[in-house]
C-alpha cells in the first residue's frame, strides 16, 4: 500500500506512552480516489469515519458502505479492509479496550449526527498528549459520551461460508440486476430450494429474498456516491422503475436516494 500525498498522522507525540494512556486519540489521514487499505486491525477500537468521500469497508464476515453521515464502529482486533469510492477524508477515533468495554462487541454501521460530527472535527485539532482535566480532556470525554449513544444503521451484507452461497452471492454482487430464482439456482447447484433456504437463514440471519434486496441497495448506493443518476442506478439493480427502487430505498434507509448523500 503507498502512502496518501496528504496526511496527517495521529496519535504525533514524543513519549508514546503519554498517548497510550489516553482513552481516545485520533488519526486524520486523506486518500485519493480508489485508494484501498488492505486488512488489518488495531489493538484499539475504531470508529472510521470520512469528513468528505465514501467508503467500502470489509470484515467481520460483512461489508459495509459509509457515506459522510454515517461510521463503521469496528471493536478492537476486528480485521478490516477499506476502498475508498471517490476522494476520501478518513477522520479515526481510537478508543481504548478499557474506554470501550461498553461498545458494540460486533462492528456496526452507525449514524453520525451533527454534533458528533463537530466533535470529531474538533478533535482532530487536540494536541497530544492532552491533559484529562483540561479543554482538550473534556471535548473527548464528551466525544466518548457521543460514542456510546451512537444508532445502528442497516447497511451491513453478511457474507457466507458455504461454498455454494457463495456462488449465489458472488453472482448477485456481480450482477445485481440478475433475476434467478431459487429454483433455478436449486437446478444449478444440485440441490434442494429447502436446503438453500435453510443455508440462508443459518449463514446470513436473511432469506435470499432479503439477502438480494441489500445487496442491490448497498450497490445503489455505491453508484449513487459517484454521481450516477436514480434512475440509471433503477434499471442497473434491476428494478422496474425508479419510483419502486426509491419505494424499497426508503423503507429500508428511511429517507429517499436522492437525499441520502446531503
Amino acid at each position: 500500500m503507498t502512502a496518501p500525498a496528504d496526511s496527517v498522522y495521529r496519535p504525533v507525540a514524543s513519549d508514546e506512552r503519554h498517548v497510550d494512556a489516553l482513552p481516545v486519540v485520533t488519526k486524520a489521514t486523506d486518500y485519493p480516489a480508489g485508494h484501498v487499505i488492505e486488512l488489518h486491525h488495531h489493538a484499539r477500537g475504531q470508529l472510521v469515519y470520512a469528513d468528505h468521500g465514501v467508503m467500502m469497508v470489509a470484515g467481520d464476515g460483512g461489508q459495509w458502505i459509509v457515506p459522510p453521515t454515517r461510521a463503521i464502529w469496528m471493536p478492537p482486533g476486528v480485521s478490516h479492509r477499506i476502498r475508498c469510492i471517490g476522494v476520501v477524508h478518513m477522520r479515526s477515533i481510537y478508543v481504548r479496550p478499557d474506554a470501550a468495554a461498553h461498545l458494540p462487541k460486533a462492528a456496526q454501521a452507525v449514524g453520525v449526527s451533527g454534533l458528533l460530527a463537530e466533535l470529531i472535527r474538533a478533535a482532530m485539532r487536540v494536541p497530544l498528549p492532552y491533559d484529562a482535566d483540561s479543554r482538550d480532556g473534556r471535548l473527548m470525554r464528551l466525544l466518548l459520551d457521543e460514542l456510546h449513544a451512537l444508532p445502528v444503521l442497516p447497511l451491513y451484507l453478511p457474507q457466507p461460508a458455504d461454498e455454494r452461497l457463495r456462488r449465489i452471492c458472488e453472482r448477485i454482487s456481480g450482477q445485481p440486476d440478475d433475476t434467478s430464482t431459487l429454483a433455478d439456482w436449486a437446478l444449478t447447484l444440485d440441490i434442494d430450494v429447502k436446503t438453500i433456504q435453510r443455508l440462508f437463514a443459518r449463514e446470513t440471519g436473511m432469506t435470499f429474498g432479503q439477502w438480494r434486496q441489500q445487496a442491490r441497495l448497498l450497490h445503489g448506493l455505491e453508484r449513487l456516491a459517484i454521481g450516477d443518476k436514480v434512475v440509471d442506478v433503477a434499471l442497473a439493480l434491476g428494478y422496474d422503475s425508479p419510483s419502486a427502487f426509491a419505494a424499497m430505498f426508503k423503507r429500508q434507509f428511511g429517507e429517499p436516494p436522492s437525499a441520502f448523500y446531503r
